[in-house]
Order: structure tokens, then C-alpha cells, then sequence
């Protein structure tokens, strides 16, 4: 994918995954000149968040001070583990090896221990934070989550209403993706999908 230089964008989403809108939708929205960064090229769409209150248990999770001295405590992030990643920042995360090394310890406390929603924040935040958004295209639920994941919609939940509502954000922009639906939501989101999800 990477070998194709007409993949300006790669996309980070899970299998619990719709989208809120038609890829022509997402794709004039990825290429919106007006959305050009202040060095004039397109940015990258992660959430990056540094007052987490379980930030230090989260930094640690590997032992203490396990992370230094390449990852210092007030660099540490953490965020959404679903993102969309300009191609140089997709080619940073390929080349990067110094940071990983520490990224990829086993985990002593593994309920602070989630590595995909530490490594691409912290790494994209250290080398390269004018390039990112801060936050993430991909809407999530967190009333009534268990055990750290967010809520399931099941097909009872899914209406044209609920799309329109998951598009909404607290910026100017709208969520293009959203989850946690169960697998059983398929029909009743292909029976809106032409009326609702993909007509803009």
C-alpha cells in the first residue's frame, strides 16, 4: 500500500466500524484545501491527549521509568486507536524503531497497558505534533462501557437518527466512521444505508 504513491491517506478503523458518510463525502473532506496545515500539507486525524487522569499508571505500565530516556513522562500521549494517517506519517511509523523498542515491552500492569493507544499519539506528538489534528474521525460511546470497551449498539438502536447523531461533533467537523455496532446491525444498516448513511 505504501509502494502506491497515489495512497495519500491510510485509514485505521475496527471490524465494529460503520461509516457515517459516502467515501466521496470522506474523501472531498480529506482534500479540502481549506484544511490545509500552516506548512501547506494535509494533516492526519488522531486524537493526541495529554491530561488523561491515568496517564502516569498508563506511562508506567511497563515498569517504572521504563520508557526513559527516549519517552520522557511529559511527552507520553494517548488516544483513540482509530486514526487516518497522511502518507509521511504512515512512512514515520514504518521507519521508527527507537520509540517502538520501548512500546512493545511486555506490560506489568495490563489494565494501563494498551500500546496502540499510546505509540502512534506519543510518536506523531514528538515528531511531528503541527502535523496532526489532536483528535479522531471515529465516533465512540462511552456511556455505558464495560470493562474498558465502549457501547455495543445492537439493531434495535439503529435509525436514521442515530446516524445523524453520531455525525455530530463538538468542532466544525463531522465524525465520518463510528462504533461499537454488533454484527447483527449489517441489515438494518444496509436498509438505510442508500437513504441515509451514504446520501450526502
Amino acid at each position: 500500500m505504501l509502494d502506491d504513491p497515489s495512497n495519500a491517506y491510510f485509514a485505521l478503523i475496527s471490524q465494529h466500524c460503520i461509516p457515517l458518510h459516502s467515501f466521496n463525502y470522506f474523501y472531498n473532506f480529506l482534500f479540502d484545501l481549506g484544511r490545509l496545515s500552516r506548512n501547506l500539507e494535509f494533516s492526519s486525524y488522531i486524537e493526541i491527549l495529554d491530561n488523561e487522569p491515568t496517564l502516569w499508571d498508563r506511562y508506567n505500565a511497563r515498569g517504572e521509568n521504563v520508557m526513559l530516556p527516549e519517552v520522557h513522562f511529559d511527552e507520553f500521549r494517548v488516544g483513540s486507536q482509530f486514526f487516518v494517517l497522511t502518507r509521511k506519517h504512515a512512512l514515520m511509523v514504518i521507519k521508527d524503531r527507537k520509540l517502538w523498542r520501548k512500546f512493545k515491552l511486555p506490560c506489568l500492569n495490563v489494565e494501563s497497558c494498551y500500546p496502540e493507544e499510546h505509540y502512534f499519539p506519543t510518536m506523531l506528538s514528538m515528531q511531528d505534533p503541527n502535523g496532526c489534528t489532536q483528535y479522531t474521525l471515529t465516533r465512540v460511546n462511552w456511556t455505558d462501557s464495560v470493562n474498558g470497551h465502549p457501547h455495543t449498539y445492537h439493531p434495535p438502536e439503529v435509525s436514521p437518527e442515530l446516524i445523524y447523531r453520531l455525525r455530530k461533533s463538538n468542532s466544525s467537523y463531522s465524525y465520518m466512521f463510528a462504533r461499537k455496532f454488533s454484527p447483527d446491525c449489517l441489515n438494518p444498516l444496509m436498509e438505510i444505508a442508500d437513504s441515509v448513511i451514504f446520501k450526502d
